[in-house]
């Protein structure tokens, strides 16, 4: 639908609310793998995203085990959506045939709220928080209590063409007129990321948000804000979009297509995740001796940026029939010698910083230095337990970002995030 206002701009989504706990109400509860049995050797399943080499790990934690348990890796769907889906339905059934989870950083918050999983408490909590970086911490904490392990995290880093550009741009301004001066000189120009409908979007815009200053939500995470820095990230986010420096395909663009067209050589920079290193080194090494990478640009050129922190944090059922032995095991699965193989070999970030410093991770992490600075100055998504529906709403209402209205649009999105935190839920 076209607006008929003189801006021409598409008209911002509506939003419908509807009860959240109606999608839990409705699932059918999934059938729960055995626990082990009361007798013997306890079986400690976790639930785990898709990693090439976590069998490894797991391996090694029960040889360390010494037959007190056996971790059994249930691997969860590969989209992000249907693992959440998947918990949900089991947790909410209270199947007691999960035992460690792997839970999305947005997702403690949610679980923990409803009493799903378990408050890592005393000596377990102190061996969890010693050395962990802050931001990770965060990310697992709900009302001030421990509700997660940080096993891995993750951060998008600037990338960029050192044959088109001598020097990384320090905001998004100058960024944007590199590009353009690229463009006139009929050089490869684009500005690549994520730009579609999606969590992708939502990751851009906090990072834009923190970087100027911005609040989402309150302190305590109960109440909407939009403040002045969230309106500037907007307009940042609409000149990026209507600068003529973006793809085509912005609004409709995700991780990997991102990836793939910075690859083909049409990009002179790109925001994404560090999995497109090893990626384009593969594919394309001659341009991967061209490509450089940096921290992504701020909003103000006196103010570093903030970078939106994604990851998995290791949370232990509350229905779990082998409490102990669950927090143990998820204690060595993340430890900081099963976060460096984790690393190495399946490229996600660790969460305790000592492990930065290990030379084994200087080949593997060339880009270790600038991932760790950004870690050290992170930023979050907003903790709720409503995120879900806060996601929603967000990435509803910032598309496409060609067509946001700053104070407008800051305005729908403090109305609809104060709906979300209601608890109503939401349908775009």
């Amino acid at each position: 639908m076209s607006d008929p206002d003189e801006a021409g701009r598409r008209r911002r989504p509506r939003v419908r609310v509807v009860a959240a706990a109606a999608a839990v109400a409705l699932a059918a509860p999934v059938a729960g793998c055995a626990a082990g049995g009361d007798s013997g050797t306890p079986t400690i399943n976790l639930y785990y995203p898709p990693e090439q080499n976590l069998q490894k790990v797991v391996d090694n934690c029960n040889a360390q085990a010494g037959g007190r348990y056996e971790i059994v890796y249930r691997v969860l769907p590969r989209q992000a959506d249907d693992q959440r889906v998947q918990m949900v339905r089991r947790l909410a059934a209270e199947d007691s045939g999960m035992d460690v989870l792997g839970l999305d950083v947005t997702w403690t918050q949610e679980f923990a709220s409803a009493d799903w999983i378990r408050e890592w408490t005393g000596q377990d909590k102190a061996e969890v928080e010693q050395g962990t970086l802050a931001g990770p911490l965060e990310t697992a904490r709900y009302q001030d209590k421990l509700y997660g392990a940080p096993k891995n995290t993750n951060v998008q880093l600037l990338w960029y063409r050192k044959d088109l550009v001598p020097e990384p741009p320090k905001t998004w301004d100058q960024m944007i007129s590199m590009a353009q001066d690229l463009k006139g000189q009929g050089k490869p120009y684009q500005v690549l990321t994520m730009g579609a409908q999606y969590e992708g979007l939502v990751v851009l815009y906090n990072t834009l948000a923190e970087s100027a200053g911005g609040r989402i939500l309150d302190e305590n995470g109960t109440k909407a804000v939009m403040d002045e820095g969230t309106v500037r990230a907007l307009e940042q986010l609409r000149d990026l979009a209507t600068s003529g420096v973006t793809s085509p395909s912005f609004s409709n663009a995700t991780e990997d297509p991102v990836r793939l067209e910075f690859q083909s050589g049409a990009g002179a920079f790109q925001v994404n995740w560090p999995f497109v290193y090893p990626a384009m080194q593969e594919a394309n090494p001659d341009l991967a001796k061209q490509v450089a990478w940096a921290r992504i640009p701020s909003v103000d050129e006196n103010t570093p940026s903030k970078v939106t922190i994604g990851g998995v944090n290791l949370a232990v059922s509350a229905y779990s029939k082998h409490p102990q032995e669950s927090f143990e095991a998820a204690k060595c699965l993340r430890n900081a010698e099963n976060q460096k193989f984790s690393a190495i070999n399946d490229g996600v970030p660790p969460t305790i910083e000592q492990v930065y410093d290990d030379p084994e991770m200087t080949e593997a992490y060339p880009m270790k230095d600038t991932i760790l600075e950004e870690l050290k100055e992170s930023a979050v998504r907003p903790l709720t337990p409503a995120y879900q529906s806060i996601s929603t709403v967000m990435s509803a209402l910032l598309s496409p970002p060609s067509g946001i209205d700053p104070q407008q649009t800051a305005d729908e999105l403090r109305d609809a995030i104060a709906d979300a935190l209601e608890s109503k839920g939401v349908l775009p």
